[in-house]
């Protein structure tokens, strides 16, 4: 162990954590700035940012205590899988970043709690390398590209590699301004120069960590035979390659090539949810990439309910964005979703210590869900319904 470095934490040492809140402190103190703000950072004046998380605050429950809720059930079924809570862990890249084999380690830690797992296009391992993992179920991340054949390419990779479904990210049809990311000089995939090296040394548990990871820190499935795709010496980046004039006949196209679940990432419009399913699409994910694309897009708490009402039941809803707490994932439930997504607090419990840390993050959701059903008198997800609501201001 270097001077400096923290002890290697375990299980039982992370239990004095409680909170994301705790969780994204002790990150902070551990990663490098600019490491950190890759994580918590979002795009421009970061509006939605903070919307995504203060929205949940305007919506308040009605408990019934005296319904009884001795035993609760905190499991759904979703594209013939039983989960253990309603709560996956969502694509984030660079994972690989926050921890060696990042990917892995969260992975490993979403299948012993129960839960799903997905990977993004942007992971540093590749998708093959996640699935030699094993782990069960596991969705695949991608982009519309403006090489459709690289689209393709990616879904068949995933599905010979056996993903369980394939996510279509949509609102990334341009890059966001993630102003944090250009004050620390930070670009994707990272350029190590002088300063960022400089700023990193000064953590010396997470550099030591990562001395041998570091310099091999890239975007896996962006490789061809050994060579980074389109990238070579004019480090063209990956940004470049998203299409804006990507439309709903991508969409036909990728399902005629994806057999399996075919899920939309980046839902907010209620006509969208509504057009995915004359589109052949299995789920929709409400999201507003956690704040980082369009500033002053709604927030997805918001955006849920016109959502789901559009849909009508007719294919699952998942919600990503500001979920901190399991309140958070009660009342998304309520307002029509069928389960949620967590993306930056399981990089804050990666970062503190690795795949002990995302177990943790996710065993505190599961109490904290597990206590929100047993205050309300609720026994089971399905009866999480609107006679607990008492109101939300927006809706």
């Amino acid at each position: 162990m270097v001077k400096g470095e923290p002890r290697p934490m375990t299980p039982e040492s992370l239990r004095p954590i409680n909170s994301v809140a705790q969780m994204r402190a002790r990150a902070r103190r551990v990663l490098p700035a600019s490491v950190f703000d890759l994580a918590d950072g979002a795009a421009e004046d970061e509006w939605t940012l903070r919307r995504n998380e203060s929205a949940f605050d305007d919506i308040t429950l009605l408990p019934k205590p005296l319904n009884g809720a001795a035993t609760r059930d905190l499991s759904i079924a979703l594209f013939g899988h039983k989960l253990s809570m309603p709560l996956l862990i969502g694509p984030t890249g660079l994972s690989g970043l926050f921890w060696p084999q990042g990917e892995q380690c969260a992975a490993r830690a979403a299948e012993a709690a129960g839960t799903g797992f997905c990977l993004s296009h942007g992971s540093v391992c590749t998708l093959e390398d996640l699935a030699a993992t094993g782990v069960s179920p596991r969705f695949m991340q991608v982009f519309i590209y403006k090489d459709r054949g690289f689209t393709r390419e990616l879904a068949e990779r995933a599905a010979a590699a056996g993903y369980d479904g394939l996510i279509l990210t949509v609102d990334n049809q341009f890059p966001g301004n993630r102003e944090r990311d250009l004050r620390n000089g930070f670009t994707i995939p990272p350029r190590l120069g002088p300063v960022q090296l400089a700023g990193m040394a000064i953590k010396l548990g997470w550099m030591w960590r990562m001395r041998e990871a570091l310099p091999r820190v890239g975007f896996g499935n962006y490789v061809r035979d050994g060579k980074a795709i389109d990238v070579k010496a004019r480090e063209v980046r990956i940004t470049d390659m998203l299409d804006p004039a990507m439309s709903w006949a991508d969409v036909d196209d990728l399902r005629k090539i994806w057999k399996g679940p075919l899920i939309l990432k980046g839902i907010l419009h209620p006509d969208e949810g509504k057009a995915a399913i004359d589109h052949g699409v299995d789920a929709v994910i409400v999201s507003n990439h956690g704040g980082r694309q369009l500033d002053g897009a709604s927030s997805s708490i918001e955006a849920l309910p016109g959502v789901a009402a559009a849909v009508d039941g007719a294919i699952p809803v998942l919600v990503d964005g500001g979920i901190r707490r399991g309140v958070d994932v009660v009342r998304a439930l309520i307002l029509g979703a069928s389960a949620c997504l967590i993306a930056r607090p399981q990089l804050f419990g990666l970062a503190v210590a690795g795949e002990a840390g995302v177990a943790r993050i996710l065993e505190i959701f599961r109490s904290e869900i597990d206590r929100v059903m047993g205050l309300c008198g609720v026994t089971k997800i399905a009866d999480l319904g609107p006679d607990l609501l008492l109101r939300t201001p927006w809706r």
